[in-house]
């Protein structure tokens, strides 16, 4: 991606055509790459600083989502043709897919989730204290749960009832922007920069189980449930590597050198590889996806 200048945000993954998105924030754009291929397919150009990206399966649609005009784009994912454009007044961020209800969520403004169908039609908003940053769906529940760093807090929301029903303390970390989930074990991960550590809640009760040091500046993380790993990536220029001994018990195994500022990636468990999104360094460092395989 020698021509993608500038911050690269989050990324989505279309499996079964293998295809990457990339959101290049400072270059305004997304990205389409061919994964086997290692190449690129297509550039989304003319957007505002996309931060969000996600590629909804069997349905071939691209939402994006841009910080500068606060608006939530649909795409065709084959022709890339500009399906809709909804409009969230500022700062559209991540978001998220529930598959079973054909719904998309969209993080955004001063406090909120916005809740899209699949043709763009917006079905609702949640109230938040303040922005979201990552936030993740159970999937044989009904509850979300949302980072949300201004105020120091971890909201738990209520998909069907549209409504914040509890706000979980983060221990004294600050800066909590990536978040997995292990739901079968009852586990939630999110990050925190102020220091960098990993705390791990019950979400059951959200009592903090644990806290472990791990890289700086991160703003994605992934739990890997076959492994029994999380990954996180991180600004300061490294992936940690954390093992899961049981729920409650955690320890990092491996730090994996990569680049300073290189701390968004997308774990694809499918695959058994960590693509992480390095920007333009320099003159001669070009943009580029690194690829990591993970260990069995």
């Amino acid at each position: 991606m020698s021509d993608v200048q500038g911050r690269i945000d989050h990324l989505s993954v279309d499996l079964n055509n293998q295809r990457l998105f990339v959101a290049a924030l400072g270059n305004n754009s997304v990205e389409v790459l061919d994964i086997k291929g290692a190449k690129r397919l297509h550039t989304i150009s003319g957007l505002h600083e996309p931060q969000g990206v996600l590629y909804a399966p069997g349905e071939n649609r691209l939402f994006v989502a841009n910080a500068k005009d606060g608006t939530c784009r649909i795409y065709d994912a084959s022709s890339f043709q500009l399906l809709k454009t909804i409009e969230y007044g500022e700062d559209a961020d991540n978001i998220r897919f529930d598959a079973p209800a054909k719904q998309v969520y969209v993080g955004y403004g001063g406090g909120a989730l916005g809740v899209l169908d699949l043709s763009g039609n917006k079905l609702g908003d949640i109230k938040l204290d303040a922005h979201p940053e990552s936030f993740q769906l159970e999937k044989k529940g009904t509850r979300i749960f949302v980072n949300l760093p201004d105020s120091r807090k971890i909201a738990v929301v209520d998909r069907k009832k549209k409504a914040v029903v509890g706000q979980w303390e983060t221990g004294g970390a600050l800066a909590n922007f990536p978040m997995a989930l292990d739901e079968a074990n009852h586990r939630l991960f999110a990050v925190c920069r102020k220091p960098a550590v990993l705390i791990v809640l019950n979400t059951d009760s959200g009592a903090v189980i644990a806290k472990i040091p791990t890289v700086g500046d991160s703003d994605d993380v992934f739990y890997d449930p076959t492994r029994k790993q999380i990954y996180a990536s991180g600004g300061e220029g490294a992936i940690a590597v954390l093992e899961q001994r049981d729920p409650d018990h955690y320890q990092e195994i491996a730090r994996i050198p990569t680049v300073k500022g290189a701390r968004t990636s997308l774990f694809v468990s499918e695959l058994g590889r960590l693509f992480l999104a390095v920007r333009k360094q320099g003159s001669e460092d070009a943009a580029a996806i690194r690829v990591y395989a993970v260990s069995q």
